[in-house]
């Protein structure tokens, strides 16, 4: 199935920020196939035993989606961005919710760090604190890890070059990598501010 084209998402999208309540969901029926890619990305990482499923996250998102109020939607890559962030968000609740840390596989994306496993309540707390030094390379790697966007497609959201994309994401990959090391070697001592 093909993406719905952006420019029609994009006049969807200023609608509804511009107070037109019907045409969110119209915006979610149009990309929910790419929603769920995003949402099935985001539980592939998970370890298999995970009670969530990619229908549900997508439902979560879509409830916390339609609550958002005075966002300057740009297009369809930044709405996907923003149900990235939630879905990533839900996830992280639900895993600080168990008793055993839900585990993410590093390997597809953090690829200098092949083998590397670790749970999600650290990745999103490494990647709390990399926000709070550098916010552009956190949003790079959420749009790029959980969201699944092309370095193009983010580059647009944050109005930027997709080759600066490139050197944000091999940056804080880097990053990310010896943090959650650290951290993990250290036995997961908080990060930054909690």
């Amino acid at each position: 199935m093909t993406p719905t084209p952006s420019p029609q998402i994009t006049e969807l999208l200023r609608a509804w920020s511009a107070g037109d309540p019907t045409a969110v969901g119209q915006i979610v029926e149009l990309v929910y196939p790419e929603l769920h890619r995003i949402a099935r990305r985001h539980l592939h990482h998970e370890r298999p035993e995970h009670t969530i499923q990619a229908t549900a996250l997508v439902n979560e998102a879509y409830l916390r989606l339609v609550n958002i109020r005075r966002v300057q939607w740009k297009d369809r890559a930044h709405f996907l961005a923003v149900g990235a962030r939630i879905m990533r968000r839900i996830l992280v609740d639900y895993a600080r919710t168990r008793p055993r840390p839900a585990r993410v596989d590093l390997t597809e994306d953090l690829a200098i760090a092949p083998g590397l496993n670790l749970d999600l309540v650290l990745l999103d707390r490494a990647l709390e604190t990399l926000a709070g030094f550098d916010p552009r390379k956190a949003q790079v790697v959420e749009m790029r890890f959980f969201g699944g966007l092309t370095a193009e497609e983010s580059a647009a959201v944050l109005g930027i070059s997709a080759q600066s994309i490139h050197r944000d994401w091999s940056l804080a990959k880097s990053w990310l990598v010896h943090e959650m090391r650290r951290e993990e070697f250290n036995g997961c001592a908080p990060l930054g501010k909690d």
